[in-house]
C-alpha cells in the first residue's frame, strides 16, 4: 500500500470548467516530487483535493489507506494534522514571534483549551525550535515575523509544517516571490527535512531547472491531466513539450490559478 493513492480524480466548478479530468497516482514516504505544469492546469487544484480544501466531482484519495473524500468534517480536521502545508504567501502572523508562528503546527496536538489560551507546554516548545534550528533560523526565535526576508518567512513556514509532524508535506509555489539564491536555500531545506523525515513532499513549481536539483521525480500535469510522471532524470525536452506546449494557453480553472495565470502575464 502506497502513502498516498489517487484514483480517476476529477474536478468540475459549477461555471462547467474542468479543472481535472481524471487523475491517478501514487507516492511514497520520503519521496520528494514535483508537480509542474502552465498556470491554469491544474496543479493548486490536486494540492486542495488533497488537503480536503475542495470536494472532487468524483474520484478517490487515499492517505495511509484512509479514503478522504468520504470523511466527515470532524474526520478530515483529524486528518490534516497528518497534512503540512507550505502556502506561496507565506500565511504567518506578522505581529507574532517567530516561535508563536511555528508553534501554530502543534495545535492538533496540544488540545483544544491550552492551544485557544496559546499556551503550549515544553515539550511542544522544543519541538518548535528544534525545527527552526533545522532550518537555520533558531537566531530568530524571538523576533517578530514582519521583520524577516521572505526567504525567511518561507523557511519559518517549513518549520511550522513539519512542527506539525505530518506524513505528508503539500507545498503550493513555495518559491514563486523569491529570488534565485532566496528560492535555492528555501528548496534545499524543504527536500531535506522531507527526507530526513521520511515525508512525502509534493511541491508545485514552475522553475523547472531548480526543482531538477532537489527531487526525485516529476508530476507533469497539462489541462487537468497528467500527461508526464518519471523520475527526474527522464524529463527530458520531449517531456517539457508534452506539459508546455499547447496553441492556447490552458484555461484557469479555480480562482487560485486564475490568479497565478494573471501573475504569470
Amino acid at each position: 500500500m502506497s502513502l498516498l493513492e489517487i484514483r480517476d480524480l476529477r474536478v468540475v466548478y459549477p461555471n462547467g470548467l474542468e479543472a481535472l479530468k481524471s487523475v491517478s497516482l501514487t507516492a511514497e514516504a520520503g519521496e520528494v516530487i514535483a508537480i509542474v505544469g502552465r498556470s491554469g492546469a491544474g496543479k493548486s487544484t490536486l494540492l486542495r483535493c488533497i488537503n480536503g480544501l475542495q470536494s472532487p466531482t468524483s474520484g478517490s484519495i487515499r492517505l495511509e489507506g484512509r479514503e478522504l473524500t468520504t470523511l466527515t468534517t470532524r474526520e478530515l480536521q483529524a486528518v490534516r494534522r497528518r497534512i503540512g502545508f507550505v502556502w506561496q504567501e507565506f500565511n504567518l502572523v506578522d505581529r507574532l514571534p517567530v516561535i508563536t508562528n511555528v508553534l501554530c503546527g502543534r495545535l492538533g496536538h496540544a488540545g483544544e483549551g491550552p492551544s485557544l489560551l496559546g499556551y503550549f507546554d515544553r515539550s511542544h516548545r522544543e519541538i518548535a525550535l528544534r525545527n527552526l534550528e533545522r532550518v537555520n533560523l533558531l537566531e530568530r526565535a524571538d523576533q517578530r515575523a514582519d521583520r524577516l526576508s521572505g526567504g525567511e518567512k518561507q523557511r519559518i513556514s517549513i518549520a511550522r509544517a513539519i512542527t506539525q509532524e505530518p506524513t505528508l508535506i503539500l507545498a503550493d509555489e513555495p518559491v514563486a516571490s523569491l529570488d534565485p539564491e532566496l528560492a535555492w536555500q528555501v528548496m534545499e531545506d524543504l527536500a531535506r527535512v522531507a527526507r530526513e523525515d521520511r515525508l512525502l513532499a509534493l511541491i508545485n513549481i514552475h522553475q523547472v531547472a531548480l526543482a531538477k536539483h532537489f527531487v526525485d521525480r516529476v508530476i507533469g500535469i497539462a489541462r487537468g491531466s497528467v500527461v508526464f510522471d518519471g523520475p527526474i532524470k527522464d524529463f527530458d525536452d520531449a517531456a517539457m513539450t508534452r506539459v508546455y506546449r499547447f496553441d492556447k494557453p490552458a484555461i484557469p480553472a479555480h480562482p487560485i490559478e486564475m490568479e497565478e495565470a494573471l501573475h504569470e502575464r
